[in-house]
């Protein structure tokens, strides 16, 4: 009813007023007058009386004068009533429209455009709002632009159409050669066939299903038009304009016998062209290769002195080229011309004019896609190696904890003044870098074991400070600047730690020891999406961290790197290449972003986004120095699953050595067949969380449904996260991050008992 009354507000059912009226002067007649039959006639009467006035009245003056108004005007014009019936219309409209017997507008544009109703509609609603409207469409003859105009104290509308001329309009040049063309809008509807076009596939389509039997994606591609005289190959060009349309030109795959088309009449192509000999000599070029391969600065005399990059002789590709081999098959080669990353996508054509071959080299400018490919490219790279660092990460932790757990019993059995002591102390030491340099692969590849927290990183930068003064050295200066008012974050202060050392060391390396090192902390609030380096960091508040030196700076081609691992700017043996892609893991594995900004002998900064946290600081104890391996005996049954043997053996070995009865177990099955036996009783249940089979929370999940109550301790040295986060939200669990000695095993086996004691 809506539609309804919105149409007949705008006049758009004829006559709905006269109908309105006929039906109230029945109705009147029926209640005023008994005799049915005779309140009939006088109804009909003034029906007749009404139609009759509505046909014979003469014209308004206004009509007239709007006429003669017309008349002198050249743009087509036409005056409709508010019902949007043509009341007058000029020469122009005549000629431009000439359709006899038409009384709508909307039928009278139909000859002329697809959707014709749609658009006289809108257009006069947006009038009788506003007072004027207007809309560009594109016809099978040229482009339009429709306007429509409501006259001062009256409902009719003056429409007028009148021609856009473009100077490079592509629809002309392919007019002009006979080239099938059309334009698809927005929607994917065609909205133009040229009459090319139209003999091709016999009529006028309405979507590119009904032109393709396999629609093309990718400009240059060959397709097959489903022709009106059976399928054509063509290679479909295709040319993304404004407003969301694209216009698409077919050029034949086969040899192409052509003397009448010329370079000159191919100058306002929309697409760059180059005419070459079989030898590769260029022979011609339309503007737009000229403006893409700058050859009218300098000019070029072979192909092979504009493009590079094939991966065999130019020479070679072009000559298989002209036997008619590979044609038409899109290639993507940097340009040697141009700035200093520019890709343009080569196709070949073969043309043959009285007898001799010439070759069509069709150009687009791939920079973007290429651009966009060495993203994805990257993006893959960087996976791969995080895989790879958490794959290795979980083999050497399980080798870490055997080497540094088996160390831990042979220093129990000697005393520091042994022989072999300070042997012993050195293997455990350098376990101790191994897991250091695996912790490091961890944080690249986020995968990690944070024990996340909230911070002050006031606090956190106090209590670092004095490590900080002692790595950069005398001739350095560090100074803080902190907001008074900072929020707080939350993030691991053992893994945030890391980052400022690492960040700080390399603004100590690029001081060449002497000059000045800030860290300054801010408040910061985002009111939109900051969109920088392929990263965007949505509105809302953060805790800026910025460490800045006036150092020597990193040079802009290798500013985009700093963060792969691996990839260093220091000489060969001073850097592993791994401190800023560990700074980089941490921080995105934090939920933070990290930027750099450098300019050479000027300095460098990076710029690191934490994300506010609401909730208060808890203030913790100093962490204590370890203690000595303690020969305090324990109490306790302990099921211990591990697939890694010599883990195992330590492990089981080690929680012997401190009192407690232990029950090993191979894999996550085995455990749970133990379990079912209802005579056997455990304390406490150590677990590692990959194993083949049924892994770690997986046959954990399955006990619990037996023993709703059993406490288990996870560890791994290859935090998958969800894997676990599951079973961790559980006060009966906790994680054991390997590698680990025999004190942290033995003392978190102790802690988790306790509650049950």
């Amino acid at each position: 009813m809506g539609d309804i009354r919105r149409r007949m507000r705008h006049g758009f059912f004829p006559w709905s007023r006269e109908l309105i009226a006929i039906g109230a002067v029945t109705a009147l007649a029926l209640i005023a007058i008994p005799d049915v039959k005779i309140a009939f006639l006088i109804s009909m009467s003034c029906v007749v009386a009404l139609l009759s006035w509505k046909l014979m009245v003469p014209k308004r003056a206004d009509t007239v004068l709007t006429e003669d108004f017309i008349s002198y005007d050249e743009r087509a014009v036409f005056v409709t009533n508010s019902s949007g019936y043509v009341i007058a219309k000029n020469s122009a409209a005549e000629k431009l429209l000439p359709v006899d017997g038409v009384q709508s507008l909307d039928q009278a544009l139909a000859h002329l455009i697809s959707n014709a109703s749609a658009i006289a509609f809108r257009l006069q609603a947006k009038a009788h709002k506003a007072g004027a409207a207007h809309e560009d469409v594109v016809t099978r003859q040229g482009s339009f632009r429709i306007s429509a105009h409501r006259i001062a104290n009256c409902e009719n509308l003056i429409w007028r159409m009148h021609a856009q001329i473009e100077q490079s309009n592509p629809g002309h040049a392919a007019d002009r050669l006979s080239l099938p063309m059309f334009t698809v809008g927005g929607s994917g509807s065609i909205l133009y066939m040229n009459d090319p076009m139209r003999r091709l596939v016999g009529g006028r389509a309405k979507t590119l299903d009904e032109v393709f039997t396999d629609v093309p994606l990718n400009s240059g591609q060959a397709a097959i038009v489903a022709g009106q005289e059976g399928p054509t190959d063509v290679m479909a060009i295709i040319v993304r304009g404004s407003l969301g349309r694209t216009e698409y030109f077919l050029a034949p795959l086969t040899d192409v016998s052509a003397p009448e088309t010329t370079m000159a009449q191919l100058e306002d192509f929309p697409i760059a062209l180059l005419e070459l000999d079989v030898s590769g000599q260029i022979v011609d070029s339309n503007k737009n290769a000229r403006r893409l391969l700058d050859l009218s600065e300098e000019p070029a005399n072979t192909f092979s002195d504009l493009i590079e990059g094939l991966g065999r002789p130019i020479s070679d590709w072009l000559s298989e080229a002209a036997e008619g081999k590979g044609l038409h098959r899109p290639e993507v080669l940097k340009c040697k011309r141009g700035p200093e990353e520019m890709y343009v996508q080569v196709s070949i054509g073969r043309v043959i004019r009285g007898g001799e071959v010439s070759l069509i080299v069709l150009l687009n400018d791939a920079t973007e896609l290429k651009s966009l490919e060495k993203q994805f490219v990257q993006s893959q790279k960087m996976q791969a190696i995080g895989q790879l660092a958490g794959g290795v990460a979980h083999d050497f932790n399980n080798l870490l904890t055997a080497i540094s757990g088996h160390c831990d019993l042979l220093m129990l059995r000697h005393d520091p003044g042994d022989n072999d002591y300070s042997d012993l102390e050195q293997i455990n030491q350098n376990a101790n870098r191994a897991a250091s340099l695996v912790g490091q692969l961890l944080a690249f590849s986020r995968k990690q074991n944070l024990q996340l927290e909230a911070l002050d990183m006031r606090d956190t930068l106090s209590d670092l400070t004095h490590l900080l003064n002692r790595l950069v050295g005398a001739q350095v200066t560090l100074s803080l600047s902190h907001d008074p008012n900072l929020m707080a974050v939350r993030a691991d202060r053992r893994q945030l730690e890391q980052v400022l050392m690492n960040l700080v060391v390399n603004a100590r390396d690029a001081l060449g020891g002497q000059g000045k090192i800030g860290i300054e902390t801010r408040n910061v609030k985002l009111s939109s999406d900051l969109r920088r380096d392929r990263a965007v960091v949505p509105a809302g508040d953060y805790v800026i961290v910025k460490v800045s030196d006036d150092g020597c700076g990193i040079p802009s081609e290798k500013l985009p790197k700093i963060f792969e691992p691996f990839f260093t700017t220091k000489k060969t043996g001073e850097g592993t290449g791994l401190g800023l892609s560990t700074a980089y893991g941490i921080v995105k594995q934090s939920g933070g972003y990290i930027f750099a900004d450098s300019e050479v002998d000027m300095g460098t900064s990076f710029t690191i986004y934490f994300p506010t946290y609401d909730k208060p600081v808890v203030t913790v104890e100093a962490a204590q120095p370890p203690a000595a391996l303690s020969s305090t005996r324990e109490d306790g049954v302990v099921l211990l699953v591990e697939d890694e043997a010599p883990v195992r053996a330590f492990a089981s070995r080690a929680l012997q050595y401190k009192g407690f009865q232990v029950v090993e177990a191979d894999c996550g099955q085995t455990a749970l067949d133990l379990l079912k036996d209802d005579a056997f009783n455990i304390d406490i249940v150590l677990t590692d969380v990959i194993m083949p089979g049924l892994d770690g929370p997986a046959w954990v999940k399955e006990a619990r449904k037996m023993r709703p109550t059993l406490r288990v301790v996870f560890m791994s040295g290859y935090a998958d996260g969800s894997a676990v986060e599951e079973q961790l939200t559980s006060s009966d669990s906790t994680f054991l991050p390997k590698p680990f000695s025999l004190d942290e095993l033995t003392s978190t086996v102790r802690k988790h008992l306790a509650p049950a004691a």
